[in-house]
């Protein structure tokens, strides 16, 4: 698809004019959403104009300063935040009370014992053995775990609990 002078023409017409780069797309025919969006930067044209549409007010997620309590035996744990929102073409203010909970990690405790490495290199492995890398592969110290794994497994137990984690405990890790 060429950029003819006339398409360029009827993109910059339309960009000024609102269109999103799907409509554009559409209207210009053979064209991408992409090759529009790339286009208008190797163009270097302005931010377009909002469309009478859709009103839209961005606002940042901060807290708030705490007020003053309202009365003397207000939890301290408590904060008043201002959320903004946007209803048709109005932003609205609104406080929140916002508590805050602490959480607590109530899994059990597990005696965690780290394996002594074989330091196997990588000719010494077998299907019995642990195949967790050590160390930077760049290094002359770098070596295979090397102990005993399961029949199903690459690692050994403790190197199979780092790799093979359940999604729940990864996201509660962040």
């Amino acid at each position: 698809m060429n950029w003819t002078d006339e398409r360029v023409e009827k993109l910059t017409k339309l960009w000024a004019d609102g269109l999103s780069a799907s409509q554009i797309a559409a209207q210009l025919g053979g064209v991408s959403r992409n090759a529009v969006i790339g286009k208008v930067h190797r163009l270097n044209l302005p931010g377009r104009a909002k469309s009478g549409g859709q009103s839209s007010v961005r606002t940042k997620r901060t807290t708030a300063a705490p007020r003053a309590p309202a009365y003397a035996g207000r939890n301290a744990a408590q904060t008043t935040r201002t959320v903004s929102r946007s209803s048709g073409g109005a932003a609205l203010k609104q406080d929140v009370e916002a508590v805050a909970v602490e959480d607590l990690d109530t899994r059990p405790m597990e005696d965690v014992v780290v394996p002594i490495s074989r330091r196997l290199t990588l000719v010494e492995l077998s299907e019995r053995t642990c195949k967790w890398p050590i160390g930077d592969p760049l290094l002359e110290d770098f070596h295979f775990c090397g102990n005993d794994s399961g029949d199903a497994s690459p690692y050994c137990s403790y190197h199979a609990k780092l790799a093979f984690q359940p999604s729940s405990e990864r996201r509660r890790a962040r």
